[in-house]
């Protein structure tokens, strides 16, 4: 495989999370918004629709810097209050799968490789008040399952269970390490 160690990073996400993730490993990189339609296709689970997305938003970015190494990545958000709220509600009490996916591309040399970090959230039992409560107080309508774990959503949960810590921010950063060496680009040189 063709070292890609010299060759632009770029992330292809206009997540203020997923760039505050990648900037903890001190590497340089410079940050594009894929513009990918990032609805579900009938029928897509949402591991697949995940993947396909991290890939579709990494090639996006690639199809305009192609000698450059082009990470994207997702992880589902609600958008809006009421999305949120329903999504709360839906969840409340639950053990839910989250699924973040990874793909690191450099269209120039040919590398694609991506990641699948799932993670697993027991939400407590919530009543309306509380949703109602966090939502005015957070607004996480650009976090998955509107809770933003990092902040006061962490109230929201009872436990927690993935490999990756950072996989439910938005960018699995131990699968981001794995798929940058593989491409060449070593984090501790």
């Amino acid at each position: 495989m063709h070292s890609l160690r010299n060759r632009k990073l770029i992330l292809g996400s206009t997540s203020v999370y997923r760039r505050e993730l990648l900037g903890r490993l001190r590497i340089p990189f410079s940050v594009e918004s894929p513009h990918v339609d990032e609805a579900a296709l009938p029928g897509e689970t949402p591991a697949t629709l995940a993947q396909r997305l991290a890939l579709a938003k990494a090639r996006a970015v690639a199809e305009r810097f192609p000698e450059a190494v082009v990470i994207g990545s997702d992880l589902g958000k609600p958008g809006d209050h009421a999305r949120a709220v329903q999504q709360l509600r839906q969840m409340s009490g639950k053990t839910v799968i989250f699924q973040t996916a990874i793909a690191v591309v450099c269209l120039a040399s040919g590398f694609s490789q991506e990641a699948l970090a799932p993670v697993k959230v027991k939400f407590r039992d919530l009543s309306d008040s509380e949703i109602e409560n966090y939502l005015q107080a957070e607004k996480p309508y650009d976090c998955a399952g509107s809770a933003k774990s990092e902040g006061l959503g962490i109230a929201l949960l009872e436990r927690i269970d993935n490999d990756d810590p950072t996989a439910l921010v938005g960018l699995p950063l131990i699968r981001t390490a794995a798929l940058l060496r593989a491409a060449g680009i070593d984090l501790l040189a």
